[in-house]
């Protein structure tokens, strides 16, 4: 993924964080990794990056899950590594997130939601982002769609623009949200634009970015201008977000 040459540009500093140093929260039925301050959990030096405020790693057990709460002027994803994850909202949307779908929700004015675990016998493992939208207000929507086809195997793939181009889905931040798996490993470049920043999260495996050894859980940033090389090891997957 590189819509240039990148054979000239430089590499732009990295900065890690470890998934052991995340924030940590067990509620019997649910097991939270915090990369930014959330909840109960508080750090300072880690309140989000640019507009994305939140990555929780949530792992909830069978037939549990977040009963109907509020939400208003956020952008929210959901991104599934296993299991099933049941939405239900106060628009009157309703389905069941997938491995290899994407849930977004611009909560807007606000609206109500619910967020479970419909197995029986399976947790659900997934990934929820929040990003501050650009502008406060406007009317709550909701929006899920498979991502197969744009993230494919081996590359990131785009999944989420601000003007829903390519047939991604469309959020109300100047954000970029890519997506990748490589059941085969592979070497990706990105290009980080001067006045813009990237965060890779890594949700799966090992990828090495600029000479920087990540694992599963790790996270890393940067401030453009540069060129991110990434090299992804067998079985790693991984989210990119371009960010103003």
């Amino acid at each position: 993924m590189s819509t240039r040459s990148t054979e000239s540009i430089g590499a732009p500093a990295i900065t890690v964080r470890r998934s052991t140093d995340r924030g940590h929260a067990r509620h019997g039925w649910l097991d939270s990794r915090h990369t930014f301050s959330f909840g109960e959990y508080h750090d300072g030096a880690h309140m989000g990056f640019g507009p994305l405020r939140v990555i929780n790693e949530d792992i909830v057990s069978p037939q549990k899950g977040f009963g109907m709460h509020p939400h208003r002027d956020m952008e929210i994803i959901s991104y599934v590594l296993s299991g099933r994850l049941r939405h239900g909202d106060s628009l009157g949307n309703s389905g069941v997130i997938r491995p290899g779908e994407v849930q977004r929700i611009s909560a807007g004015s606000g609206l109500m939601h619910s967020e479970t675990n419909p197995s029986p016998t399976e947790p659900v493992h997934f990934l929820q982002v929040w990003i501050t939208p650009k502008e406060r207000g406007g009317d709550p929507n909701y929006e899920q769609r498979s991502i197969h086809a744009q993230r494919g195997e081996g590359r990131l793939g785009l999944v989420i623009s601000p003007d829903g181009r390519d047939g991604t889905m469309s959020i109300r931040q100047d954000a970029l949200v890519f997506a990748g798996e490589f059941p085969n490993g592979g070497d990706v470049s990105h290009e980080v634009s001067a006045g813009r920043r990237a965060w890779l999260q890594v949700a799966r495996g090992r990828v090495t970015v600029n000479g920087v050894s990540l694992d599963e859980g790790d996270g890393a940033s940067s401030i453009g201008p540069g060129v991110l090389r990434m090299r992804f090891e067998p079985g790693a997957e991984a989210l990119l977000f371009d960010l103003p």
